[in-house]
């Protein structure tokens, strides 16, 4: 029974998608280090808060999926590593009561350590905090029910990108230049087109059940089109970002295209086939990874 717990929360930590953590931590602190020195105590509380909401996000969104049925309808060749849901509940792993009791314990230390953050070390944290925490419980609570109504995606470009950068860098340095959620704005869209992608083997499932995603709105073709327009805007605001006054090493960050390019051009050639878009999921993932790197990089060598 222990074993089997522990199986579900790993799913719901879900290493692969929590690298979009991964990725705006680095960059918000790559930005804060080229400024200044990095306080690893607060760094660490920071990093607590944002896993914590994560796996409290993907607990409470297992429920409310479970509910809607979206997560039992997803067939089994529409099975992706990086969709159809963590089915921690559809697998048994879980109880509904487990579910939620991981839900309630991860927001409840995200909350800590972020009054923590904001008591002793920065009070602008809040707003980032308050707001972190509402996009991740609506984007499947009523409600708003984000995810429901075709604004999941710009949540994540908005959670992944700016927020998370942007409030990493603040409890580092104090203050929030504009040019850091510039900066972080590339690394949403990229992200926001992760999920993006991830919706298109779960395009049925979520149609089934009211779960209206952009691209069950807009139909797996033209969505397919849509994925290819958030990374030509990811790659203008990049081309934009010296003339805010970051230095021209951050065209690092256009080093996702290596990745992005081809799961573009696999995901238009075969958007309704799962087992062709899988490889596709795995490259948009590592796309992003490669602009956090690669522009975390240019902001160092750049200062």
């Amino acid at each position: 029974m222990a074993g089997q717990f522990a199986r579900g929360f790993w799913r719901l930590a879900d290493p692969k998608i929590s690298l979009a953590s991964v990725a705006s931590i680095a960059l918000g602190t790559a930005a804060a280090a080229a400024s200044g020195p990095i306080s690893i105590g607060w760094w660490l509380l920071t990093i607590l808060g944002v896993f914590a909401v994560e796996v409290a996000k993907n607990a409470s969104g297992e429920v409310f999926d479970w509910d809607s049925g979206t997560d039992r309808r997803v067939t089994e060749q529409d099975r992706s590593p990086f969709s159809g849901g963590k089915r921690v509940l559809v697998d048994g792993l879980l109880t509904r009561a487990q579910t939620w009791g991981i839900a309630a314990g991860g927001y409840l230390l995200a909350v800590v350590a972020g009054f923590a953050i904001v008591g002793w070390r920065e009070p602008g944290v809040f707003w980032l905090g308050f707001a972190g925490v509402g996009l991740a419980w609506f984007y499947h609570a009523p409600p708003l029910r984000l995810s429901y109504r075709g604004l999941g995606e710009a949540a994540v470009a908005v959670a992944y990108g700016p927020l998370i950068c942007a409030g990493t860098y603040l409890v580092q340095r104090g203050s929030l230049p504009i040019e850091i959620v510039l900066l972080a704005t590339p690394l949403g869209l990229l992200i926001a087109a992760f999920l993006w992608i991830n919706e298109f083997p779960d395009h049925d499932a979520d149609a089934l059940s009211q779960k209206l995603t952009l691209v069950v709105r807009l139909g797996r073709p033209a969505a397919a089109r849509g994925f290819v327009g958030l990374g030509i805007a990811a790659a203008g605001v990049l081309a934009l970002l010296p003339v805010a006054g970051l230095p021209l090493t951050v065209w690092l960050g256009g080093v996702a295209a290596i990745r992005f390019v081809p799961a573009a051009r696999l995901l238009r050639s075969a958007p309704e086939v799962t087992p062709a878009i899988i490889p596709a999921q795995a490259m948009s993932l590592q796309a992003f990874l490669l602009y956090a790197v690669g522009a975390s990089v240019g902001i160092l060598i750049g200062r």
